[in-house]
């Protein structure tokens, strides 16, 4: 199945990368601007359903598993699915959430899914009520409050936001099932943002941008106002006056998320676009040059767990360019850099190893959506 998935993704990439006269591709022209966008990745139903595939293999595959869990007794030693029922698979926690969220992300866009039924009983099953109040249970354990903070918060909310988006049926019963938990890392947030007195700057989970800009999405979604301006409050104190972000130290040998970029992204969500323009241009004033380069990250054994982090990076850069880059016509040529990102990494984020394909394809599906906005 893995080899077949990946020649339909060798296949998809093959069509990106025809040259612009074949696509009829069009230039992009701005006032000031004249910026060609080369290869830009879409995603179809066809890719839809191959990549799809990539959580419906790991949701409910229990090991290896990877829980990250501090024992304060041998009751504490259960079994992933005892202790987790909801997201017990893809290898560790936050990757079974995101893994649930790919399956609604791509419901929601391709409702006629080959395995669209197949999908909603597995998303039915797996975030049912019951579940999730164990899920609830856990985090107030003696050694657990500040368990998958806050990678796996910002994903349970990002879950959380799609699905309250999602105009079906099936999506009511879901967000309500999923609520206790929704609530239970809203507050979390809420306590634990004031006491952060520094932002955590590395490219790997605990990166605080990329925290509080899923967060900050999900309170904009549902117009959840006291945690928007929490955000917002601590995305200010922490990043404004940030000057001369050092990209060219990127990416870290295990990096799945660039912090100047991060950084960058979040600032766009809660600036407004005078005040966004202003800092950009003192925090990576390298970006508006239309000459800007910016190397992808390079994966040099994709059956290693930390090195194929890089490939994570390539679809992280793409959409922290191009939220980067959304409505701002000076910027328009980050988003071919966020599509020669995309565009290397795409084809090889399943294959033979377990390494990747449990969480890659999240980021992957995530990128894509980005292209569209």
């Amino acid at each position: 199945m893995q080899k077949y998935i990946t020649l339909l993704l060798a296949a998809f990439l093959f069509g990106c990368n025809t040259s612009k006269e074949e696509k009829g591709q069009p230039v992009l022209s701005t006032a000031s601007h004249n910026v060609e966008l080369r290869e830009t990745p879409r995603l179809n139903l066809k890719d839809a359903n191959v990549l799809a595939e990539l959580p419906l293999h790991c949701i409910n595959t229990e090991y290896p598993n990877k829980l990250s869990q501090t024992l304060g007794s041998d009751a504490d030693l259960k079994s992933p699915s005892v202790l987790h029922p909801a997201f017990y698979g893809c290898f560790d926690w936050h990757s079974a959430v995101h893994g649930h969220w790919s399956l609604v992300s791509l419901l929601k866009s391709f409702p006629e899914m080959d395995k669209a039924e197949a999908i909603k009983q597995k998303l039915l099953h797996n975030i049912s009520k019951e579940n999730i109040e164990q899920e609830v249970a856990y985090f107030f354990g003696k050694h657990n409050k500040s368990y998958e903070r806050t990678y796996g918060w910002a994903w349970l909310l990002k879950l959380a936001e799609e699905i309250h988006s999602w105009e079906a049926p099936i999506a009511r019963e879901l967000e309500a099932n999923l609520q206790p938990l929704t609530d239970l890392i809203v507050g979390k947030y809420m306590e634990f943002l004031p006491k952060l007195n520094y932002p955590i700057r590395v490219g790997e989970h605990p990166n605080t941008a990329f925290g509080l800009s899923f967060a900050w999405d999900y309170a904009n979604t549902v117009k959840n106002n006291t945690l928007k301006k929490s955000i917002e409050q601590r995305a200010r104190e922490f990043y404004l006056k940030d000057t001369g972000c050092p990209i060219t130290w990127e990416p870290g040998g295990y990096d799945f998320l660039s912090p100047c970029l991060e950084e960058a992204a979040l600032m766009k969500r809660v600036l407004t676009t005078a005040e966004f323009k202003v800092w950009i241009s003192s925090f990576l004033p390298q970006l508006s040059k239309k000459d800007f380069v910016l190397e992808t990250g390079k994966v040099s054994d994709r059956k290693d767990g930390k090195l194929v982090h890089l490939d994570g990076v390539n679809f992280s850069r793409a959409w922290s360019l191009n939220k980067i880059a959304e409505g701002l016509s000076e910027y328009v040529h980050l988003k071919d850099i966020a599509n020669q990102h995309i565009n290397y990494s795409l084809p090889s984020i399943v294959g033979d190893s377990y390494e990747g394909g449990h969480w890659l394809g999240s980021f992957a599906i995530y990128a894509l959506n980005s292209v569209a906005q």
